[in-house]
Parts: C-alpha cells; sequence; structure tokens
C-alpha cells in the first residue's frame, strides 16, 4: 500500500494517543479517516487527486489504501488505520457519518446577527409578538424547537454520546433510525437546514471524533453515555420535515433563487440557449452550492476551482460573458462559504484565467 506523502506539521503540536482514537472508532462500526494535524479538516490529496477534473468517485485512492478525498476513504480495516498513523502520528481523527450511520447535531456558539425570523426556525413562523431577545446561538434555537414539540432538549440528553468542541460548541450523537437516510446541512443555509446555528451531520460528510486534538483545543466527550442512543422519533419527523430525507429535495426560499437557474439565464443571455452548455454549467455550479450541506470535508476549494476553470472554457468559447461567469461563481461560493468570499474571489480568478485557455467547446472532450 502506497500512502500520499506525509503532511507536515508543527512539532511543537502532538495528537496524543491519536491511533488509539482512530482504531477506538472504527472497533465502533465507524469508518474513519485522518485530519490534519492540529486541523479538523483532511489532509492533502495526492498531486493527481488535485487536478481540476478529478473525481473522488472514479479515483483509485481510496482502494489502494490512501487517504485522499477526506471521509471517501473512511475505512475499518486496523492495518491501513495503522499505516496511515505510521505516516503522521499527529493526524487526528474523522468519521465518516453515512456509512457509520450517524445523524450528529452540530450546535454552533457563534458571536453572529440573528437572522430573520422565518429563518430561526425553518419552515415555523415565528410572531412578530413573540420576544426573541437573549436567542443567541444554536443551543437556544435547538432548545426552542424541542419546547416546541414538547420534547427533551437533545443539549441535555445524557443518554447518548454528546462532545464539547474547542470554540464551546456541541456534537450531540445519534444513530440514524434505518431505513431513513438523512443528509448534512448548516443551520444559516437558505434552503436545507433545521435550525439557526445548528448544522446536521449525516450522508455526505463526517464528524470530528471525541478526543481528538486540535490547535483550538480537545473535542471531549461530556458526561453520560459514551456511545450513540437511537434518533429520536421527534428528531427524525423534524430533519423530513426540513428536508434532510437524503434525495428528498430541499425547499429554498423564494427570495433566493437557485445558481442554476440564473446559470442557465447567463447563457442564453450570452447569445447561446446552447442546452450542451446548460447542463454543464449546472452541473459545476450545483457541485459548489452543495456544499453548503457539509460544512467540512466536502473539497469546496477544490469543486470551486473545477467550477471556475470549466466556465472560464465556457466563457472563452462564447457560451456566456467573463463577466457573467465571475458572477454566477461568485454567488455559488457565497451561498457555499459565505465567510470565505475573499479566498473564494483567488480561487475564481485563478480558475477562469487557467480554464480560458482551453476554450470548452461542449461536447467535445476537454484537454
Amino acid at each position: 500500500m502506497t500512502a500520499p506523502k506525509a503532511v507536515g506539521s508543527d512539532r511543537a503540536f502532538r495528537q496524543p494517543d491519536a491511533l488509539a482514537v482512530a482504531r477506538w472508532c472504527a472497533v465502533q462500526g465507524w469508518p474513519v479517516h485522518p485530519l490534519a494535524p492540529g486541523r479538523k479538516t483532511p489532509p492533502a490529496n495526492c498531486q493527481p487527486c488535485q487536478e481540476p477534473a478529478h473525481s473522488p468517485a472514479d479515483c483509485p485512492c481510496p482502494a489502494a489504501g490512501r487517504w485522499c478525498h477526506g471521509f471517501h476513504a473512511a475505512t475499518l480495516d486496523q492495518d491501513v488505520l495503522t499505516a496511515w498513523w505510521r505516516v503522521n502520528p499527529d493526524f487526528g481523527t474523522g468519521v465518516a457519518c453515512g456509512p457509520a450511520g450517524l445523524v450528529v447535531i452540530d450546535v454552533d456558539s457563534h458571536p453572529s446577527t440573528v437572522p430573520a425570523r422565518d429563518r430561526i426556525l425553518p419552515g415555523i413562523p415565528i410572531h412578530e409578538n413573540v420576544n426573541l431577545d437573549g436567542l443567541e446561538n444554536g443551543y437556544h434555537t435547538l432548545a426552542l424547537l424541542a419546547a416546541l414539540r414538547q420534547a427533551p432538549d437533545p443539549a441535555t440528553d445524557t443518554e447518548t454520546l454528546r462532545v464539547r468542541t474547542p470554540s464551546g460548541g456541541l456534537h450531540i450523537w445519534y444513530q440514524e433510525d434505518a431505513p431513513r437516510r438523512f443528509a448534512c446541512s448548516t443551520g444559516s443555509s437558505n434552503g436545507r437546514a433545521l435550525a439557526w446555528q445548528v448544522d446536521v451531520r449525516a450522508h455526505g460528510g463526517y464528524i470530528v471524533a471525541p478526543g481528538t486534538v486540535t490547535t483550538a483545543g480537545t473535542y471531549t466527550a461530556l458526561p453520560g453515555a459514551r456511545t450513540p442512543a437511537p434518533l429520536p422519533q421527534w428528531l427524525s419527523d423534524e430533519l423530513v420535515r426540513t428536508g434532510h430525507l437524503k434525495d428528498q429535495p430541499s425547499t429554498p426560499s423564494p427570495s433566493q433563487p437557485s445558481v442554476p437557474d440564473r446559470g442557465r439565464a447567463a447563457v442564453v443571455a450570452a447569445g447561446g440557449g446552447k442546452r450542451g452548455a446548460e447542463r454543464v454549467l449546472d452541473t459545476v455550479l450545483q457541485d459548489v452550492t452543495d456544499c453548503a450541506t457539509t460544512p467540512e470535508g466536502a473539497g469546496f476549494t477544490g469543486k470551486l476551482n473545477r467550477a471556475a476553470y470549466t466556465m472560464g472554457g465556457l466563457v472563452s468559447a462564447g457560451h456566456l460573458t467573463h463577466t457573467a461567469a465571475e458572477r454566477l461563481l461568485l454567488d455559488a461560493a457565497h451561498t457555499a462559504r459565505p465567510s470565505q468570499d475573499r479566498q473564494s474571489s483567488a480561487v475564481i480568478r485563478s480558475g477562469l484565467a487557467a480554464g480560458a485557455r482551453q476554450p470548452l467547446h461542449v461536447g467535445k472532450a476537454r484537454g
């Protein structure tokens, strides 16, 4: 088995008993993948996997025992885990939620402006007469949702695994209620969302394992159960109601048209109306906006770079204007990662410039 090159790390940082954490998770039946030393994101892919046109679905690296593509490479194989952590003992541990059958309620506690009332509990109207003074974070919105459903607050549920995050948030781990399979979301999304500042980690995402240490601190299991309890029925019903059932379409806000709709309009405005170009545009933009449902480990930068590269080729071939392409990409990037606008702009500029050197004539293979 050949692993990617060792990932460099600050040797002053130490990940204590990291392999033991990974092994314990695998014994629970939770497929594991490494996290970059001191961080909560996966280590870099090997060089071929960083190419713009590369797809995790067709990549031979996970089958060859490499860690490329984050949660796509997650495994229960103890020999593979040993090989990975031998390359870098300071790796952290990520758990692929979907293959593990996990639904993790990720409660944030970040200073932020409270959104409009229709975004606090999506799909549940909050009357103007209701006093929202003191509502500040995900702990409050989750407690409010539970109170409305006359259910216990999951944040206080000692019957399931709960993990305090270094930022003061909370991961509440549950076992998925088969045969239902749920998708990820972010609480700030204009589409699928459970509650403001309450994210959902499930199929298509991963969670940081308890015991993992980052430069910000340790992910610490709280007193109570050490393993996930079954997902409460009321929470399962809420996830269905809010569009989390896998393959169930989410319902964007009417004021936020989907990026692909704007993309089709841009192609037509450029004088094309070409169905092939529309399909290409839809696909690459949707790959970017879908990252909104996976706060970490979605390969956002790579997907944005591939989208910009592809759209640079469409611009060069005359399918849409540079201005329209840049605007569409900026909109999609902001939808997925609203806090990374500056970094996204740099990726977009670089990708458009590189793609423009190879015009993309729809229907022909891309070099």
